[in-house]
């Protein structure tokens, strides 16, 4: 059985270009090689990937230690990424959250509020997990293999960054 993502990429690809055509923010969260693929991606918009062209506006939530060490301090690990979302997410701006397991509580948190700020939501994860309930738009991996996900992952990453370049740059 052939399993296509290929319309959910095309809405995913046509969110982000519509966020940053309106003058919003894209925002991206992981754990461990999740975190490492949002920065990866989050690299891509902000510098280029094919095209020279002028940097989009994208952050990846997992990368401010101080932020990160005081709100799993202060409250708890399966606040870092919500506590910031709170903070940054306007209505309109995009949020991708990637976990492997799709089980995060963490990036699962992070997500929903997300969709409490009126973001739009897109999620990264394998074949399991409750992300689907949190996401607009969800990429999922038919895989419980890690290693096969990860590859997945920034593999799709690298799509959207330049399916969103060709769409905005030409």
């Amino acid at each position: 059985m052939a399993i296509s993502m290929t319309g959910d990429i095309e809405k995913a690809v046509d969110q982000i270009s519509n966020t940053f055509q309106n003058g919003g923010r894209l925002y991206a969260f992981g754990n461990g090689g999740s975190a490492a693929d949002a920065q990866h991606i989050v690299a891509e918009f902000t510098g280029r990937f094919r095209v020279d062209r002028d940097p989009l506006p994208a952050e990846a939530l997992t990368t401010n230690s101080s932020a990160i060490t005081a709100i799993a301090n202060d409250y708890a690990f399966e606040e870092i990424f919500a506590r910031q979302v709170k903070a940054l997410a306007r209505p309109g701006d995009v949020v991708i959250g990637i976990s492997t397991s799709g089980e995060s509580k963490n990036v699962l948190n992070g997500l929903e509020a997300a969709k409490n700020a009126q973001a739009k939501t897109i999620g990264l994860c394998g074949q399991k997990g409750k992300m689907k309930r949190y996401c607009d738009i969800l990429l999922s991996v038919p895989s419980d293999e890690t290693s096969l996900i990860q590859e997945m992952h920034i593999s799709i990453g690298h799509l959207l960054c330049l399916l969103v370049e060709e769409h905005l740059f030409g």
